[in-house]
């Protein structure tokens, strides 16, 4: 399997194997086993549904995968980990919620966090340096900032995590660049249709993953079956999805920026993610409501393209008012250009 392309594994790992097999991981709905066997309780042990998930994910991304019922899941199995007091680095531009639930720990004494600008790379070398975990995020949330991942994994004391929500592991796998935990929230591009909740945590070492099943099992933050077998399903078509997604991507972010309504485009070159400035918040609303084909909606990585003016959210203060986060669908690339052209003001 090591051999094979991404898009070979994304179809292939984490099926089940040998004659008289069914071709596809069926969904097992069960909590609990018939004593006598290696599994007792799916809270510890997981179901053959989302651990074939696991080892999909993980050959991927190239480690050791293991499933959470949300991706900000993910993040609080991460922080499980720390000791109190630890210092944690965040992107000053990153997942609102991720600023959020770190925010909340500083305010009742359990860690102590630091916001850096992405790209202030100088400045991440030096935190890093001293920090007991760096969370990265590249390309950011909503801003699509692209982070040194390498140079700052380099410089890092503690534990680096990336969040590879935007990239997937199809167009960045952080732990070949250094990175010793990535963390996705599978709700988006991995599960693909909007239809679940699901984190995944891929860890560079199998104690580090073991660490984090322990603080699943824990918490209880257990993927359901049905999530598990929808993510997997999802998982599958990722590599045509994507490759799809970004090239229409690239082709309306070189269109809004000639369009003499739009302020800026953050478009990082690659990934089904666009980001555009316009005037002002009330422009943007209003753009919002008039998008007819494409869907006025929080989320992203599905297969229908939709749109949010990110500043309305709390915590996204220092987010241009103006800014629309753009997920880009799979439909027809000029039908996507003939609804912009119509919402987006002369």
């Amino acid at each position: 399997m090591d051999d094979w392309t991404p898009r070979t594994k994304a179809i292939a790992a984490g099926r089940p194997h040998g004659p008289g097999e069914p071709l596809n991981t069926p969904l097992v709905a069960t909590s609990t086993y018939q004593a006598g066997g290696d599994f007792v309780y799916a809270r510890g042990d997981g179901t053959p549904t989302w651990l074939a998930l696991e080892e999909a994910v993980g050959a991927l991304e190239g480690g050791y995968a293991t499933a959470f019922a949300s991706g900000v899941a993910t993040l609080s199995a991460v922080l499980d980990l720390l000791p109190v007091g630890s210092r944690v680095v965040v992107p000053t531009f990153s997942y609102a919620v991720t600023r959020g639930v770190l925010a909340h720990a500083q305010k009742l004494g359990k860690l102590a966090v630091t916001e850096l600008e992405p790209t202030d790379t100088d400045a991440w070398v030096a935190e890093a340096a001293t920090a007991d975990l760096v969370w990265l995020e590249s390309p950011t949330n909503p801003t699509l900032d692209v982070m040194a991942i390498e140079t700052i994994a380099a410089a890092a004391r503690g534990r680096v995590v990336v969040d590879n929500t935007f990239a997937t592991p199809l167009q960045q796998r952080p732990l070949e660049l250094g990175a010793d935990v990535v963390v996705h929230s599978a709700t988006k591009a991995i599960g693909g249709h909007s239809d679940l909740l699901l984190g995944i945590t891929v860890a560079k070492d199998p104690a580090v993953a073991e660490e984090l099943k322990g603080a699943r099992t824990r918490v209880g933050s257990t993927p359901g079956a049905l999530e598990a077998w929808l993510a997997l399903r999802g998982l599958r078509t990722m590599p045509v999805r994507l490759a799809e997604q970004s090239k229409t991507a690239a082709l309306l972010a070189g269109r809004l920026a000639g369009h003499p309504a739009v302020h800026r485009v953050r478009y990082p070159g690659f990934g089904m993610m666009v980001a555009f400035e316009l005037a002002d918040a009330e422009t943007a609303d209003a753009f919002c409501a008039a998008v007819r084909l494409i869907r006025s909606a929080t989320s992203l990585g599905g297969v229908e393209s939709l749109v949010e003016r990110r500043a309305w959210l709390a915590g996204e203060e220092r987010v241009p008012p103006g800014l629309i986060r753009f997920s880009v669908g799979l439909e027809d690339p000029e039908d996507l250009w003939q609804d912009l052209r119509f919402a987006l003001p002369e």
